[in-house]
C-alpha cells in the first residue's frame, strides 16, 4: 500500500488537472496495449494501434514500458505542459544522468536490451530515435482519440471540482477512487508498492486519465513534483476517434441539435448555472432555461438545485454524443 502523508499546508495545495496529460496517456496506453483486460473499452483501440504503428517503432517503446512494474519517470515529466509537443520536448531534455539512473533501475526488473543500453549512453541520435517513436505512436494511438479523452477528463474535473467546492478536500480525497482511502492525514492507495510519500508542504496534483486502469499510479522518484494519476470512469465509447476533418462551415453536432443547443451541451461539460449557460451561449436566461430543459428531457444533462440557483451537468450520454458518436463512423464495441 502507498501511504501519502499530508500536512495542513498540503491540504491547501491539492489541485485537480483540468485536461489530460499527453505523455501520461502515451505511457499508460502502452501498458494497456500489453494487457488483455478491459476488452469492451480498449479492444477496438488495440486493433487500430497494432495495425497502424510499425513494429520497429513499437518495439522501442515497449522495451521501456513493461506492462507491470517500473517505467522510467522521464517518460512523463512532472512539470505540466500545455500540449504534446511541449511535453515531448521536456521529456527529451531530461538530464542524461537522470535517464541513465532510471534505465539502471528499469534493468533491475528486466534485462537491458541493446536499445536501452544505447539510450543510457545519452547520445543525441538515440534521443532523436526515441522522440520519433513517441511521436509516431502518439499520432496513431492518442491524437485521433484526443477530443473524446479531453471531453471525459473535463467532465471528471467538473465532478471533482464540485465535490471540493461544496464539501471540501475531505470529500474530494475520500471519493477519488474505490482503491483509494482517505484516513486523515494519510491517503492510502491500495495495490501499490508498500512505501510512504511525505508531501512536506508541496501539495499534490490529481491527474485524471483515460488509460489509467483500475488503480492510480505516480512517479517513482519522491523528489519530483507529487502527482497522483487516477482512472476516470470507464464506459464503452470513452475512446472515440474524431470524425474526419470537416469543411469550416460543417458542424455535424450543430446540424443535429442546432448550434445554440450544441453550444449549451458543450457548456455543461464543466457544469454551469442557468445564468452562466446564458452568458456562455450569448442568449437570454429564459432561452438558456429552455435549452437546458430540452437537453435534460433528452437525457443529455442533469439539473439539480444548488442553493438559490440550479446547476446543469452533462451525462454519460451527453459526453458520448459530444465526443463524436453522432458521426456514425465507429463499429459497435467488441464484447468482452
Amino acid at each position: 500500500m502507498l501511504r501519502i502523508h499530508f500536512t495542513p499546508r498540503d491540504l491547501t495545495r491539492v489541485t485537480v488537472a483540468t485536461t489530460p496529460a499527453p505523455l501520461w496517456e502515451v505511457l499508460l496506453s502502452l501498458h494497456m496495449l500489453q494487457h488483455s483486460e478491459g476488452r469492451l473499452i480498449f479492444e477496438d483501440w488495440r486493433r487500430h494501434v497494432r495495425a497502424t504503428v510499425a513494429p520497429d517503432q513499437m518495439r522501442l517503446l515497449l522495451e521501456l514500458t513493461p506492462p507491470k512494474g517500473y517505467s522510467p519517470d522521464f517518460l512523463t515529466p512532472a512539470e505540466p505542459a500545455p500540449d504534446f509537443d511541449t511535453a515531448l520536448e521536456q521529456a527529451l531534455a531530461t538530464p542524461r544522468q537522470q535517464i541513465r539512473s532510471q534505465l539502471d533501475l528499469l534493468a533491475q526488473s528486466r534485462p537491458a536490451s541493446p536499445w536501452t543500453r544505447e539510450l543510457a549512453q545519452g547520445g543525441r541520435s538515440s534521443m532523436e530515435k526515441l522522440g520519433r517513436a513517441i511521436r509516431t505512436y502518439h499520432d496513431a494511438a492518442i491524437a485521433p482519440y484526443w477530443k473524446s479523452i479531453g471531453t471525459h477528463v473535463s467532465a471528471d474535473h467538473a465532478h471533482r471540482g464540485e465535490a471540493l467546492a461544496r464539501h471540501g478536500v475531505d470529500r474530494l480525497l475520500s471519493s477519488l477512487h474505490p482503491r483509494v482511502r482517505w484516513v486523515a492525514p494519510v491517503l492510502q492507495v491500495l495495490d501499490m508498492n508498500d512505501r510512504d510519500l511525505y508531501l512536506d508542504g508541496r501539495g499534490i496534483e490529481l491527474q485524471p486519465s483515460a488509460f489509467c486502469w483500475q488503480v492510480p499510479t505516480k512517479l517513482r522518484d519522491p523528489d519530483l513534483k507529487p502527482i497522483l494519476v487516477y482512472p476516470i470512469q470507464h464506459a464503452p465509447g470513452i475512446l472515440r476517434q474524431a470524425p474526419m476533418e470537416q469543411p469550416p462551415s460543417s458542424d455535424p453536432l450543430g446540424s443535429l441539435l442546432g448550434s445554440t443547443r450544441a453550444a449549451a451541451l458543450q457548456a455543461t461539460v464543466s457544469g454551469c448555472t442557468t445564468t452562466e449557460l446564458a452568458r456562455l451561449c450569448r442568449i437570454s436566461p429564459a432561452a438558456a432555461s429552455h435549452q437546458a430543459t430540452v437537453l435534460r428531457e433528452a437525457g443529455l444533462i442533469t439539473t439539480r438545485r444548488d442553493g438559490a440557483s440550479v446547476r446543469h451537468e452533462i451525462t454519460q450520454l451527453g459526453i458520448w454524443l459530444l465526443s463524436g458518436h453522432g458521426s456514425g463512423r465507429s463499429r459497435a464495441p467488441t464484447p468482452p
